[in-house]
C-alpha cells in the first residue's frame, strides 16, 4: 500500500476535517454500487477506505506518523523488541484493511454512506427536497411616499392580494422580502419568496441627493434686485424663504433639517437654487428704464475671448 496521506489525496499537514472532507470525495467516487463489476475500483475503494481507518483516527494517525505502525496497520519492528514484533497485526488493522464494517477506533464507513447515499447504506439516494423558485414583482409609487412609507396592495401569480409595507426612505430598486410567498417548493421543500422591486416616479419638483432634497425656485426681477420672502415646497408643506438683495440666477440657499431622515434620526438639509425670471413681456417702461440704466452704469458678465 502506498503512504496513506498519497492515497486520501491530502499533504501530511491536513487537518482532520480535511481528511474526512477527501475520504468523502473518493467515497462518492469508487463506490462498488457506482461501478458494478469493476475490481480495481473496488480495490482502490477498499484502499481508500483502509487508509481513512488509519488516519481518521487520531491515535492510530499519530502512531502512524511516528513510525509506530505502518500502511497496513501492522506494529513496525524497534531495536530491543525483536523481530517477531514486525509480524504481529492487530485486530483492528485487520478489519480496517478488509474493508470489514468494524473499521480503526470510532471510524465507521456505513456512516459516510448513511449520509453520501442518502441514510441507508447502500441504497441510493431517492428524491431530494427542493427550493421553490423566487417570484419578483414590481410596485410604482410616488416620491414622497417613498420618502414617508406607504402600504400598497400586491396580487400575488397564486391568487393571493397582500397588504405590504414599503419602509420610509425607500430607494430606486430596492427590493423588499416576503419569506415564503414565491414558487412552491417540491418533495416537501420551503416555498420560494416574493420580491417586491419598488420603482419611484420623478419629482416634478424635488429632487433626491443622499439625505438632501434639491428644488429650484423661480424669483422675480425685483425680489432679486431688492430680495424679499417666498414660499418654497418641502416635503413637509410649505415654508417661508428669504431672498437677499441682491441674488442672482444660481444663487443657492439652504434650509437646514429639512432633508430626510438619516440613519441616526437626524435629517438632511433642503437646497434651493434661485433662477431669475423675467416678464414674459417686455413693454416700454422696463425697456426705456433699462436703456437708460445701462447706459449710466455700464458692467460685464463675460469673460473676454483670449
Amino acid at each position: 500500500m502506498s503512504d496513506l496521506y498519497s492515497i486520501l489525496g491530502v499533504p501530511r499537514g491536513a487537518s482532520q476535517a480535511e481528511l474526512k472532507k477527501a475520504y468523502r470525495k473518493l467515497a462518492k467516487e469508487l463506490h462498488p454500487d457506482l461501478h458494478p463489476g469493476d475490481a480495481k475500483v473496488a480495490d482502490r475503494f477498499k484502499e481508500a477506505s483502509a487508509a481513512y481507518a488509519i488516519l481518521g483516527d487520531e491515535k492510530l494517525r499519530g502512531r502512524y506518523d511516528r513510525g509506530e505502525i505502518d500502511e497496513n496497520g501492522n506494529e513496525r519492528a524497534f531495536a530491543g523488541f525483536g523481530a517477531g514484533a514486525g509480524a504481529h497485526r492487530t485486530r483492528r488493522a485487520q478489519a480496517g484493511a478488509s474493508g470489514g464494517g468494524h473499521g480503526f477506533g470510532n471510524f465507521k464507513p456505513e456512516d459516510f454512506f448513511a449520509d453520501i447515499f442518502g441514510g441507508q447504506g447502500r441504497k441510493k439516494r431517492g428524491p431530494q427536497p427542493r427550493h421553490g423558485a423566487d417570484r419578483i414583482y414590481k410596485v410604482t409609487i410616488d416620491f414622497l411616499d417613498a420618502v414617508r412609507g406607504v402600504k400598497r396592495k400586491i396580487s400575488l401569480e397564486n391568487g393571493k392580494t397582500l397588504a405590504v409595507h414599503i419602509p420610509k426612505m425607500v430607494r430606486q430598486g430596492q427590493q423588499i422580502r416576503l419569506k415564503g410567498q414565491g414558487g412552491p417548493g417540491e418533495n416537501g421543500g420551503h416555498p420560494g419568496d416574493a420580491l417586491i422591486e419598488v420603482d419611484i416616479r420623478p419629482h416634478t419638483e424635488f429632487r433626491l441627493e443622499g439625505h438632501d432634497i434639491h428644488i429650484d425656485l423661480a424669483i422675480t426681477l425685483r425680489e432679486a434686485v431688492l430680495g424679499g420672502e417666498a414660499r418654497v415646497n418641502t416635503i413637509d408643506g410649505e415654508v417661508s424663504l428669504k431672498i437677499p438683495a441682491g441674488s442672482n440666477t444660481g444663487k443657492v440657499l439652504r434650509l437646514r433639517g429639512k432633508g430626510v431622515e438619516k440613519e441616526d434620526k437626524t435629517r438632511g438639509d433642503q437646497y434651493v437654487t434661485l433662477r431669475v425670471v423675467l416678464p414674459d413681456a417686455i413693454d416700454e417702461d422696463l425697456r426705456d428704464f433699462i436703456e437708460r440704466w445701462s447706459a449710466e452704469h455700464p458692467y460685464s458678465v463675460r469673460q473676454p475671448l483670449k
